[in-house]
């Protein structure tokens, strides 16, 4: 090999490596920009987090605002049907900031999505990470390469050595004979001198030869001596270039070396934000564990209520999750690459267990006393023992050892308890639940349209009857009546559309009255859903019709409204528990269940607005009243406040009781009766 070649050769291995530490250096750029990224989202979220912390410390200021104006109303100089619309208007204010604890769990909700974005992005990192280590194993093979070029040419190399070697020898061997014949002849030319003179024409001959013999000798030693030189600088261009060829090895093992560091280094760094990014996540779960905590011990919280079929399914969500994280908490220890995966089960465990722990503080709320406090004791069971599992996942040393089994042995208790709280049916034939679902639906979607048309009649009579303001207030509170009836039509299609879809995909081979018996808890569900939707809508048309009349309270047309909102969230959750979350027709049901939010927004909204007309109306004047008379007035209102206050209290225990004795009398008409009897 020439040493252009060779040059040419070095020169191209120097700009592929240049090209590769070029390449890497991008590669290592770009994955610093995606961690900083990560780092500023994960700012963004805590900064998020931060806001709504802040937004609940409003909320409980709100609170004190509306028990120091609850005490101004103790100097209100109204009359008994003044007072009484105050306090009701409290409670309504209280009802709002119910309302703003939702739209706060809807915001934690889209921080959830936003953690999942985060998740996605780190898998982005660990795909450049593998494409770096694909370009590590190409500089490899380009190494193996250089020093397969660079052992080649040592070895043709020494294969021109070994032949220049054998030359020098060949031209010694041959002086060495020309020598040895020129001393013969010598010998002989001697020998002729001392025989005869006769033979000197033959010694002339023999010098003649012997000058030639000399000439060749010279001509033999000059071209040994340009042998010689060649060999020489043969020998140091040998050696010149094997110098270089270690160099340029050196120098190439060096940059390998130092590529390798840089590697190891990028590869710390990615464990380490695995672990970060694992440990936030268990973290954020901790948050939402002491989160339902918090809230089952908030008085607010006490009227919050739920059904033992919803708990049921949150528990048994729970332990579905808690049978995912072994397996995937195993893989994560193995190579340290399932770290999303992990985070993924670990923040979806958080959210399923902290939900069970709400909604089995909320359906205690609707049991005997004795029920109530034991599942309750379950709950809070459960809340300490998933924030111990939490903190032993926390730690790199406790991972390993994190055991989830308590979690699930407490999950198990409250699921067993949900089981025995549940309502069991009547045992219906197959035939006869699956008829019962349509049956239900159809009367839901009549009794809806009913209410439709009376809210239209009652329309049409208010503005023939009525003038002025209250022509004015019946207009905008039926209006707002008609549209939330259209959205509860709308919501009650989008379910039947969904349950058609649940139906086909899970049914297989049977029957759709086979599925829905085979399915009995979820249809039974859907039973109790429609019926109180259907119920609600009659309900707040009689209420309407009252309020339009003048002969009923703006407070029992609220609470009807609150009413169907919460009968359309449970027909919402029991439509959805088995659906694809990529289903079409699930997208327009909540679609359509947050447009019957808003219209009972809006009829809340109507109704204050009316109340308030009517109320400015009727304002008292004080003007022709002495201070004697004021007093008095001011000494009655205090008397009718504290009256009031007294039957406030009264009022709301007697309505826990009467949540309690519904709940009851609902297990009796759902058969719970029958089967105490069996039991017994």
């Amino acid at each position: 090999m020439r040493k252009d070649d060779k040059d040419r050769l070095i020169e191209q291995l120097t700009r592929e490596i240049q090209a590769l530490k070029e390449e890497l250096e991008s590669f290592r750029l770009e994955s610093g920009r995606l961690c900083q990224a990560l780092r500023g989202r994960v700012s963004e979220l805590e900064a998020e987090l931060a806001e709504q912390s802040h937004l609940r410390l409003q909320a409980a200021g709100e609170s004190e605002f509306l028990k120091a104006e609850l005490d101004d109303l103790r100097r209100v100089r109204e009359d008994t049907e003044k007072e009484q619309r105050s306090l009701t208007e409290i409670e309504k204010k209280a009802q709002a900031n119910e309302q703003r604890y939702t739209k706060l769990k809807e915001k934690y909700t889209e921080l959830v999505q936003s953690h999942a974005d985060l998740l996605r992005k780190n898998a982005e990192v660990t795909r450049q990470m593998t494409v770096a280590r694909a370009a590590q194993d190409e500089v490899e093979a380009v190494r193996r390469e250089m020093q397969e070029k660079v052992k080649a040419a040592q070895e043709v190399a020494e294969r021109q050595e070994r032949d220049q070697l054998e030359q020098l020898q060949e031209l010694q061997r041959e002086l060495v004979s020309s020598r040895v014949e020129l001393d013969s002849l010598k010998t002989n030319m001697a020998s002729s001198q001392q025989s005869s003179e006769a033979l000197s024409t033959q010694l002339v001959a023999l010098e003649s030869e012997k000058a030639v013999l000399v000439q060749s000798l010279s001509k033999v030693e000059a071209e040994l001596a340009v042998r010689g030189d060649e060999l020489e600088r043969v020998q140091t261009s040998l050696a010149t270039e094997r110098e270089s060829g270690v160099k340029t090895a050196e120098a190439l093992q060096n940059q390998l070396n130092e590529k390798e560091s840089r590697e190891q280094a990028l590869e710390s760094q990615l464990v380490a934000a695995r672990w970060s990014s694992l440990q936030g996540a268990v973290e954020e779960a901790e948050k939402i564990i002491r989160d339902s905590l918090a809230q089952i011990d908030d008085p607010a919280h006490i009227s919050c209520t739920s059904s033992a079929d919803y708990l049921a399914s949150r528990c048994q969500a729970s332990l579905d999750c808690m049978d995912r994280l072994h397996p995937t908490r195993e893989a994560f220890l193995a190579d340290n690459t399932g770290v999303s995966e992990l985070m993924r089960v670990v923040t979806q465990c958080g959210h399923l267990v902290g939900d069970t722990i709400v909604q089995g503080s909320a359906t205690s709320h609707m049991v005997p006393v004795e029920q109530a406090d034991a599942l309750s004791e379950s709950v809070k069971t459960c809340g300490a023992e998933a924030l111990d599992l939490l903190g032993q996942m926390k730690q790199r040393d406790s991972l390993a050892a994190a055991d989830n089994g308590k979690l699930k042995a407490a999950l198990e208790a409250i699921l067993a308890t949900a089981e025995k709280l549940r309502p069991r049916g009547l045992e219906l034939q197959q035939g006869e639940l699956g008829d019962l679902v349509e049956q239900e639906m159809a009367a839901t979607s009549i009794a809806v349209e009913s209410a439709a048309a009376r809210i239209e009649e009652m329309l049409n009579k208010s503005r023939a009857v009525d003038t002025g303001i209250k022509m004015e207030v019946n207009e905008r509170i039926l209006a707002s009546c008609t549209e939330l009836m259209q959205a509860i039509k709308e919501l009650i299609l989008s379910s039947k559309n969904l349950q058609r879809d649940i139906v086909e995909s899970g049914r297989g081979a049977a029957s759709m009255k086979e599925f829905y018996a085979k399915n009995s808890r979820w249809t039974e569900g859907l039973i109790s859903a429609s019926k109180a939707v259907g119920w609600g809508a009659t309900v707040m048309v009689d209420a309407a019709d009252l309020v339009v009349q003048g002969k009923g309270k703006f407070e029992e047309l609220m609470v009807c409204s609150h009413e169907i909102a919460a009968s359309t969230a449970q027909l919402v959750a029991a439509s959805k528990v088995k659906a694809d979350k990529d289903s079409t027709n699930l997208h327009r049901l909540q679609q359509a269940s947050r447009g019957v939010t808003q219209a009972t927004a809006a009829v809340v909204a109507s109704t204050k607005s009316g109340k308030s007309q009517i109320e400015d109306r009727d304002t008292m004047d004080f003007s022709s009243m002495t201070l004697t008379q004021i007093k008095r007035q001011e000494m009655d209102a205090q008397v009718l406040v504290l009256e009031l206050e007294t039957r406030l209290q009264k009022e709301r225990e007697r309505l826990g009781e009467l949540r309690k004795k519904h709940y009851e009398l609902a297990g009796v008409a759902e058969g719970w009766g029958e089967e105490e009897e069996g039991t017994g």
